[in-house]
Order: structure tokens, then C-alpha cells, then sequence
């Protein structure tokens, strides 16, 4: 299970998208995508859903009071002050994977940012999970 999570600005253009994902897929020896992760404000975002309509991949879209339960390496103050969270690439990708890693940790473009996760082998969504409930 590969989980591509995005940030993104209003207004990033899905081109932008599509290049910043390409390159963190790249880095990560990846070809498939099951699911491209981001915060529940983007959900109506036009570029980021042109990028998944054009290659086909399933969106998921998580609350900031889920995101920010999980533990990411490169958290931001900035993006917490946006939208209620001090990350949406790492901890979309790493939830919509759980229990997952990160093979790319966030990348940045000019108006969007992206990580890579790939679910732990062996596990599923609802197994040993920690006796705190979060995942990454």
C-alpha cells in the first residue's frame, strides 16, 4: 500500500502537483499509487483533484485534529497556524498508509509539498496499533 500525501495552496495548479509527486515517486522507486492523501479544506481544491483524476488515484481526505495526532520528522509552525496542523503531506500519507513509513519525507515546489509512505509489510490498518492509537 503506497500513500502519496499533499499540501497544497489554493490555487496550485495540478501540473505542479503531478511534477512534485513524479519526482518523490522517482526518489522512492515507486510506480503505483493506491491513494492521494490530503487535509479535508483541500477536498474541493481544483488542482489537486485534476492531478488525481488524471492518473486515476483515489483521494482520502483527513481532519486537521486527526492529522496532528501523528508523529512527523518535519513538522511545521507555519502550516499549523494555516490549517490547524503542524503537517498535512507526511501525516496524510503516513495515515492513509497506517501503520506505515515514510520512503519520502516532504518535498517541497513553489505551492505544494508531498511525502511518500509505504505500510509496514505484514500489517494491516487495525493491527498493533499503539495503545495510544497513533500511527507513524
Amino acid at each position: 500500500m503506497i500513500a502519496v500525501g499533499v499540501g497544497c495552496s489554493r490555487g496550485c495548479a495540478a501540473d505542479e502537483l503531478l511534477e512534485l509527486v513524479d519526482g518523490a515517486l522517482a526518489a522512492a522507486r515507486v510506480e503505483t499509487v493506491d491513494v492521494l492523501a490530503s487535509i479535508d479544506v483541500k477536498a474541493d481544491e481544483p488542482g489537486l483533484l485534476e492531478a488525481a483524476a488524471r492518473r486515476g488515484w483515489p483521494l482520502a481526505f483527513h481532519a486537521a485534529e486527526t492529522l496532528r495526532t501523528v508523529p512527523v520528522p518535519t513538522p511545521s509552525a507555519v502550516v499549523a497556524g494555516h490549517v490547524g496542523t503542524p503537517s498535512v503531506a507526511e501525516a496524510a500519507a503516513l495515515l492513509s498508509a497506517a501503520p506505515a513509513e515514510l520512503l519520502v519525507p516532504k518535498r517541497r515546489s513553489a505551492n505544494a509539498t508531498c511525502a511518500v509512505a509505504v505500510r509496514r509489510r505484514g500489517l494491516s490498518p487495525s493491527s498493533q496499533r499503539p495503545a495510544n492509537g497513533v500511527v507513524g
